[in-house]
């Protein structure tokens, strides 16, 4: 997840790494107001945080922030400094801009269904932007990645795991169509980062 040089030999510059972390905070906290609109949860650290949402009545955003602080000292550990300051600068913008998003962009009827596919569509699309400019939005990811290293248990198998425990709490909190229409989003979500994010095929970063 670390940046790496692009096809042409170059990293990117500082004012790059800021548009690309800018585009992804903002494409997720879009995708985010969108989700929590609809009702609907998602996968990894930031379905946590929106199920915890939902559960407190606490700002997804503080939530966000706070489940994500105990993951920064491994994040540095297993991916040094730069990722880690990076990915924290885009948890802290998520964080706000997740509660600023629902003040500028008001939305009305939004067909369900579709409503989870686009929120899989716009978050992939930020995720892609982070992970391309070294950064990410923590959590489970940076947990399973450090269980791989170290067991040889894949990181893609943690983090479904972690995903399946998550949707089955959910059962038990929220109707099923809700959940069913949740695991579409993530979906769309994890087809847009498989298909895209593949360094032996897009190495434009």
């Amino acid at each position: 997840m670390s940046a790496s040089p692009s096809s042409a030999g170059a990293a990117h510059t500082l004012v790059e790494d800021a548009q690309g972390i800018a585009f992804g905070t903002v494409m997720a906290a879009v995708g985010v107001s969108l989700l929590t609109h609809l009702g609907l949860i998602t996968g990894q650290t930031a379905g946590l945080a929106v199920l915890a949402s939902y559960l407190t009545g606490l700002p997804f955003g503080a939530v966000f922030f706070v489940i994500n602080l105990p993951f920064y000292c491994l994040g540095w550990k297993r991916m040094g400094a730069g990722f880690t300051a990076k990915t924290f600068l885009a948890v802290a913008a998520l964080s706000v801009l997740s509660m600023l998003v629902p003040r500028w962009l008001d939305f009305g009827h939004v067909d369900s269904v579709f409503g989870a596919v686009l929120f899989g569509l716009c978050s992939g699309a930020g995720l892609l932007a982070l992970f391309r400019h070294g950064a990410s939005l923590g959590g489970v990811g940076i947990v399973a990645i450090l269980i791989q290293d170290r067991t040889g248990f894949r990181a893609g198998w943690t983090q479904l795991g972690f995903d399946a425990l998550l949707f089955a709490v959910a059962l038990l909190l929220l109707d099923l169509r809700t959940v069913a229409l949740s695991a579409l989003g993530a979906v769309v979500l994890n087809l847009v980062i498989a298909i895209n994010h593949r360094r032996d095929r897009y190495m434009a970063y």
